[in-house]
């Protein structure tokens, strides 16, 4: 007998037990229990549906990783599969086990080839604490221990553990248990915010400048890696000008400093391109990735090195000092083999990047390009962030622009339509497998949520 979880309890029945139960993620859970939180039972596609059947349409891939939508048999079938045959097993004690073997087989044949090795985690956040030890013990064995100083950007995100929080330059999230020692930030690459009189090529150009004047101040014999995302998430979407990862690549080089993506979001098709450095044009020395390695079906990161660190870790390090208990999980593994091979062999990643990234692209700009509520429209392929703006031309910004668009996100909600709002920005990130009636969906709600929080507060 097939024990399933049953979904036939009373909406509020299940917020009562919420509200017992659990302390929900960056929400005053006070406030939280007095409105109720939406009870989702089913998804399909791009839709979710809740316990009093309202239809949404998933604009944000849940949180950036349903990259195939919900309700996949074959991602199903795989963890079902694996599940009879070999339910757990660890990568400690001289041991392997095929699932893991043959997604580390597949995953590398994805990446470009100057990536050698993967030390698989549960999480973006954990790939990220892996990433602060990894590149630590790197330059020890090189015989450089004082080199440990990580550079992160300010309003980066990399993850909610301690560590990850120190990395991302978030102070609200700083001032929650602290920060560890030998972390520095940063300004983030955000031109339509903090650009002045300079054009985008030569604001990136600034920006990217920051770093070697913070390597600088520090010392670069005390510098071991800039951590940054590609373009930044939920910190609002943010994509640098096309000068700024050049410049930060030349910097890195020139000061013997590692350069560590944060493809937790970018990664597996989200830009049109496999991973978000590639579309930016710059090659790092690590990838973190989680998220759209297994679409969210099932928890799996991981910390990607290229042959150039792994060879010092394997041939010099001697023992590696570090485990988790769930570290290449193989029901995970098995689920991101069929994940990765249906974005590879569906041809997913190709028509986001050809066709359904550029409609979106378009289709967002045709309907908001001269939107009084709107300053600025940014994405690529498959994401993308509507930037409130109270003058387009000065690039003014509303002062209560976090308030504007918290109620564009809510209306949203009221319409059907998940979207979500960061700071002034409204953020979208549909599955990659969202066809053309569904972008249109997505816009065209996305328009009435906008025009509606304009018309409240008198902008319409």
């Amino acid at each position: 007998m097939t024990a399933q979880v049953k979904t036939d309890r009373s909406t509020s029945d299940y917020q009562a037990l919420d509200a017992a139960h659990h302390i929900h993620a960056f929400l005053d859970q006070k406030a939280l229990n007095e409105e109720g939180p939406r009870v989702i039972v089913r998804g399909e596609g791009l839709a979710l549906w809740d316990n009093d059947g309202k239809r949404y349409l998933d604009g944000m891939s849940g949180l950036w990783c349903t990259n195939l939508g919900y309700g996949r048999k074959d991602l199903a079938a795989a963890a079902s599969q694996q599940l009879e045959q070999l339910p757990y097993y660890n990568m400690f004690f001289h041991t392997t086990h095929p699932a893991v073997v043959e997604l580390s087989e597949l995953l590398f044949s994805l990446l470009p080839g100057h990536y050698s090795h993967a030390i698989y985690t549960n999480s973006g956040s954990e790939a990220n604490e892996v990433l602060i030890r990894t590149v630590r013990r790197y330059w020890q064995i090189l015989g450089q221990p004082q080199k440990k100083i990580m550079i992160g950007r300010w309003n980066g995100y990399h993850g909610s553990t301690l560590g990850a929080t120190a990395l991302g330059g978030m102070k609200f999230m700083h001032d929650m248990g602290g920060v560890i020692p030998d972390v520095a930030h940063i300004d983030e690459p955000y031109w339509f915010a903090h650009e002045g009189d300079l054009t985008p090529a030569e604001f990136g150009l600034r920006a990217a400048r920051q770093l070697e004047e913070k390597i600088l101040e520090l010392g670069a014999e005390n510098v071991a890696a800039f951590v940054a995302e590609p373009f930044q998430g939920a910190g609002g979407m943010i994509f640098p000008p096309e000068s700024y990862w050049p410049e930060i690549q030349r910097i890195c080089r020139k000061y013997d400093v590692l350069l560590c993506a944060d493809e937790v979001i970018g990664g597996f098709g989200r830009t049109g391109e496999w991973f978000a450095h590639q579309h930016f044009g710059f090659e790092p020395d690590t990838l973190s990735i989680a998220k759209g390695l297994t679409s969210g079906y099932i928890p799996m990161g991981g910390l990607i090195l290229s042959k150039r660190m792994a060879q010092v870790l394997v041939e010099q390090g001697g023992v590696f000092a570090h485990g988790l208990t769930y570290s290449g999980h193989p029901v995970a593994a098995a689920v991101a083999i069929a994940n990765l091979k249906a974005l590879r062999d569906e041809g997913i990643v190709t028509q986001v990047k050809q066709d359904t990234g550029p409609y979106l692209q378009r289709c967002l700009r045709e309907v908001f390009g001269n939107h009084p509520l709107i300053g600025e429209v940014q994405g690529t392929g498959l994401v993308a962030a509507l930037q409130f703006a109270e003058d387009k031309s000065t690039r003014k910004r509303f002062a209560n622009e976090n308030d504007m668009a918290w109620r564009c996100r809510t209306i949203g909600f009221e319409e059907g339509l998940i979207i979500r709002s960061t700071l002034g920005r409204m953020i979208m990130a549909p599955a990659l497998v969202a066809g053309k009636a569904e972008i249109d969906e997505l816009v065209d709600k996305t328009r009435i949520a906008v025009d509606r929080t304009a018309r409240e507060y008198g902008v319409l």
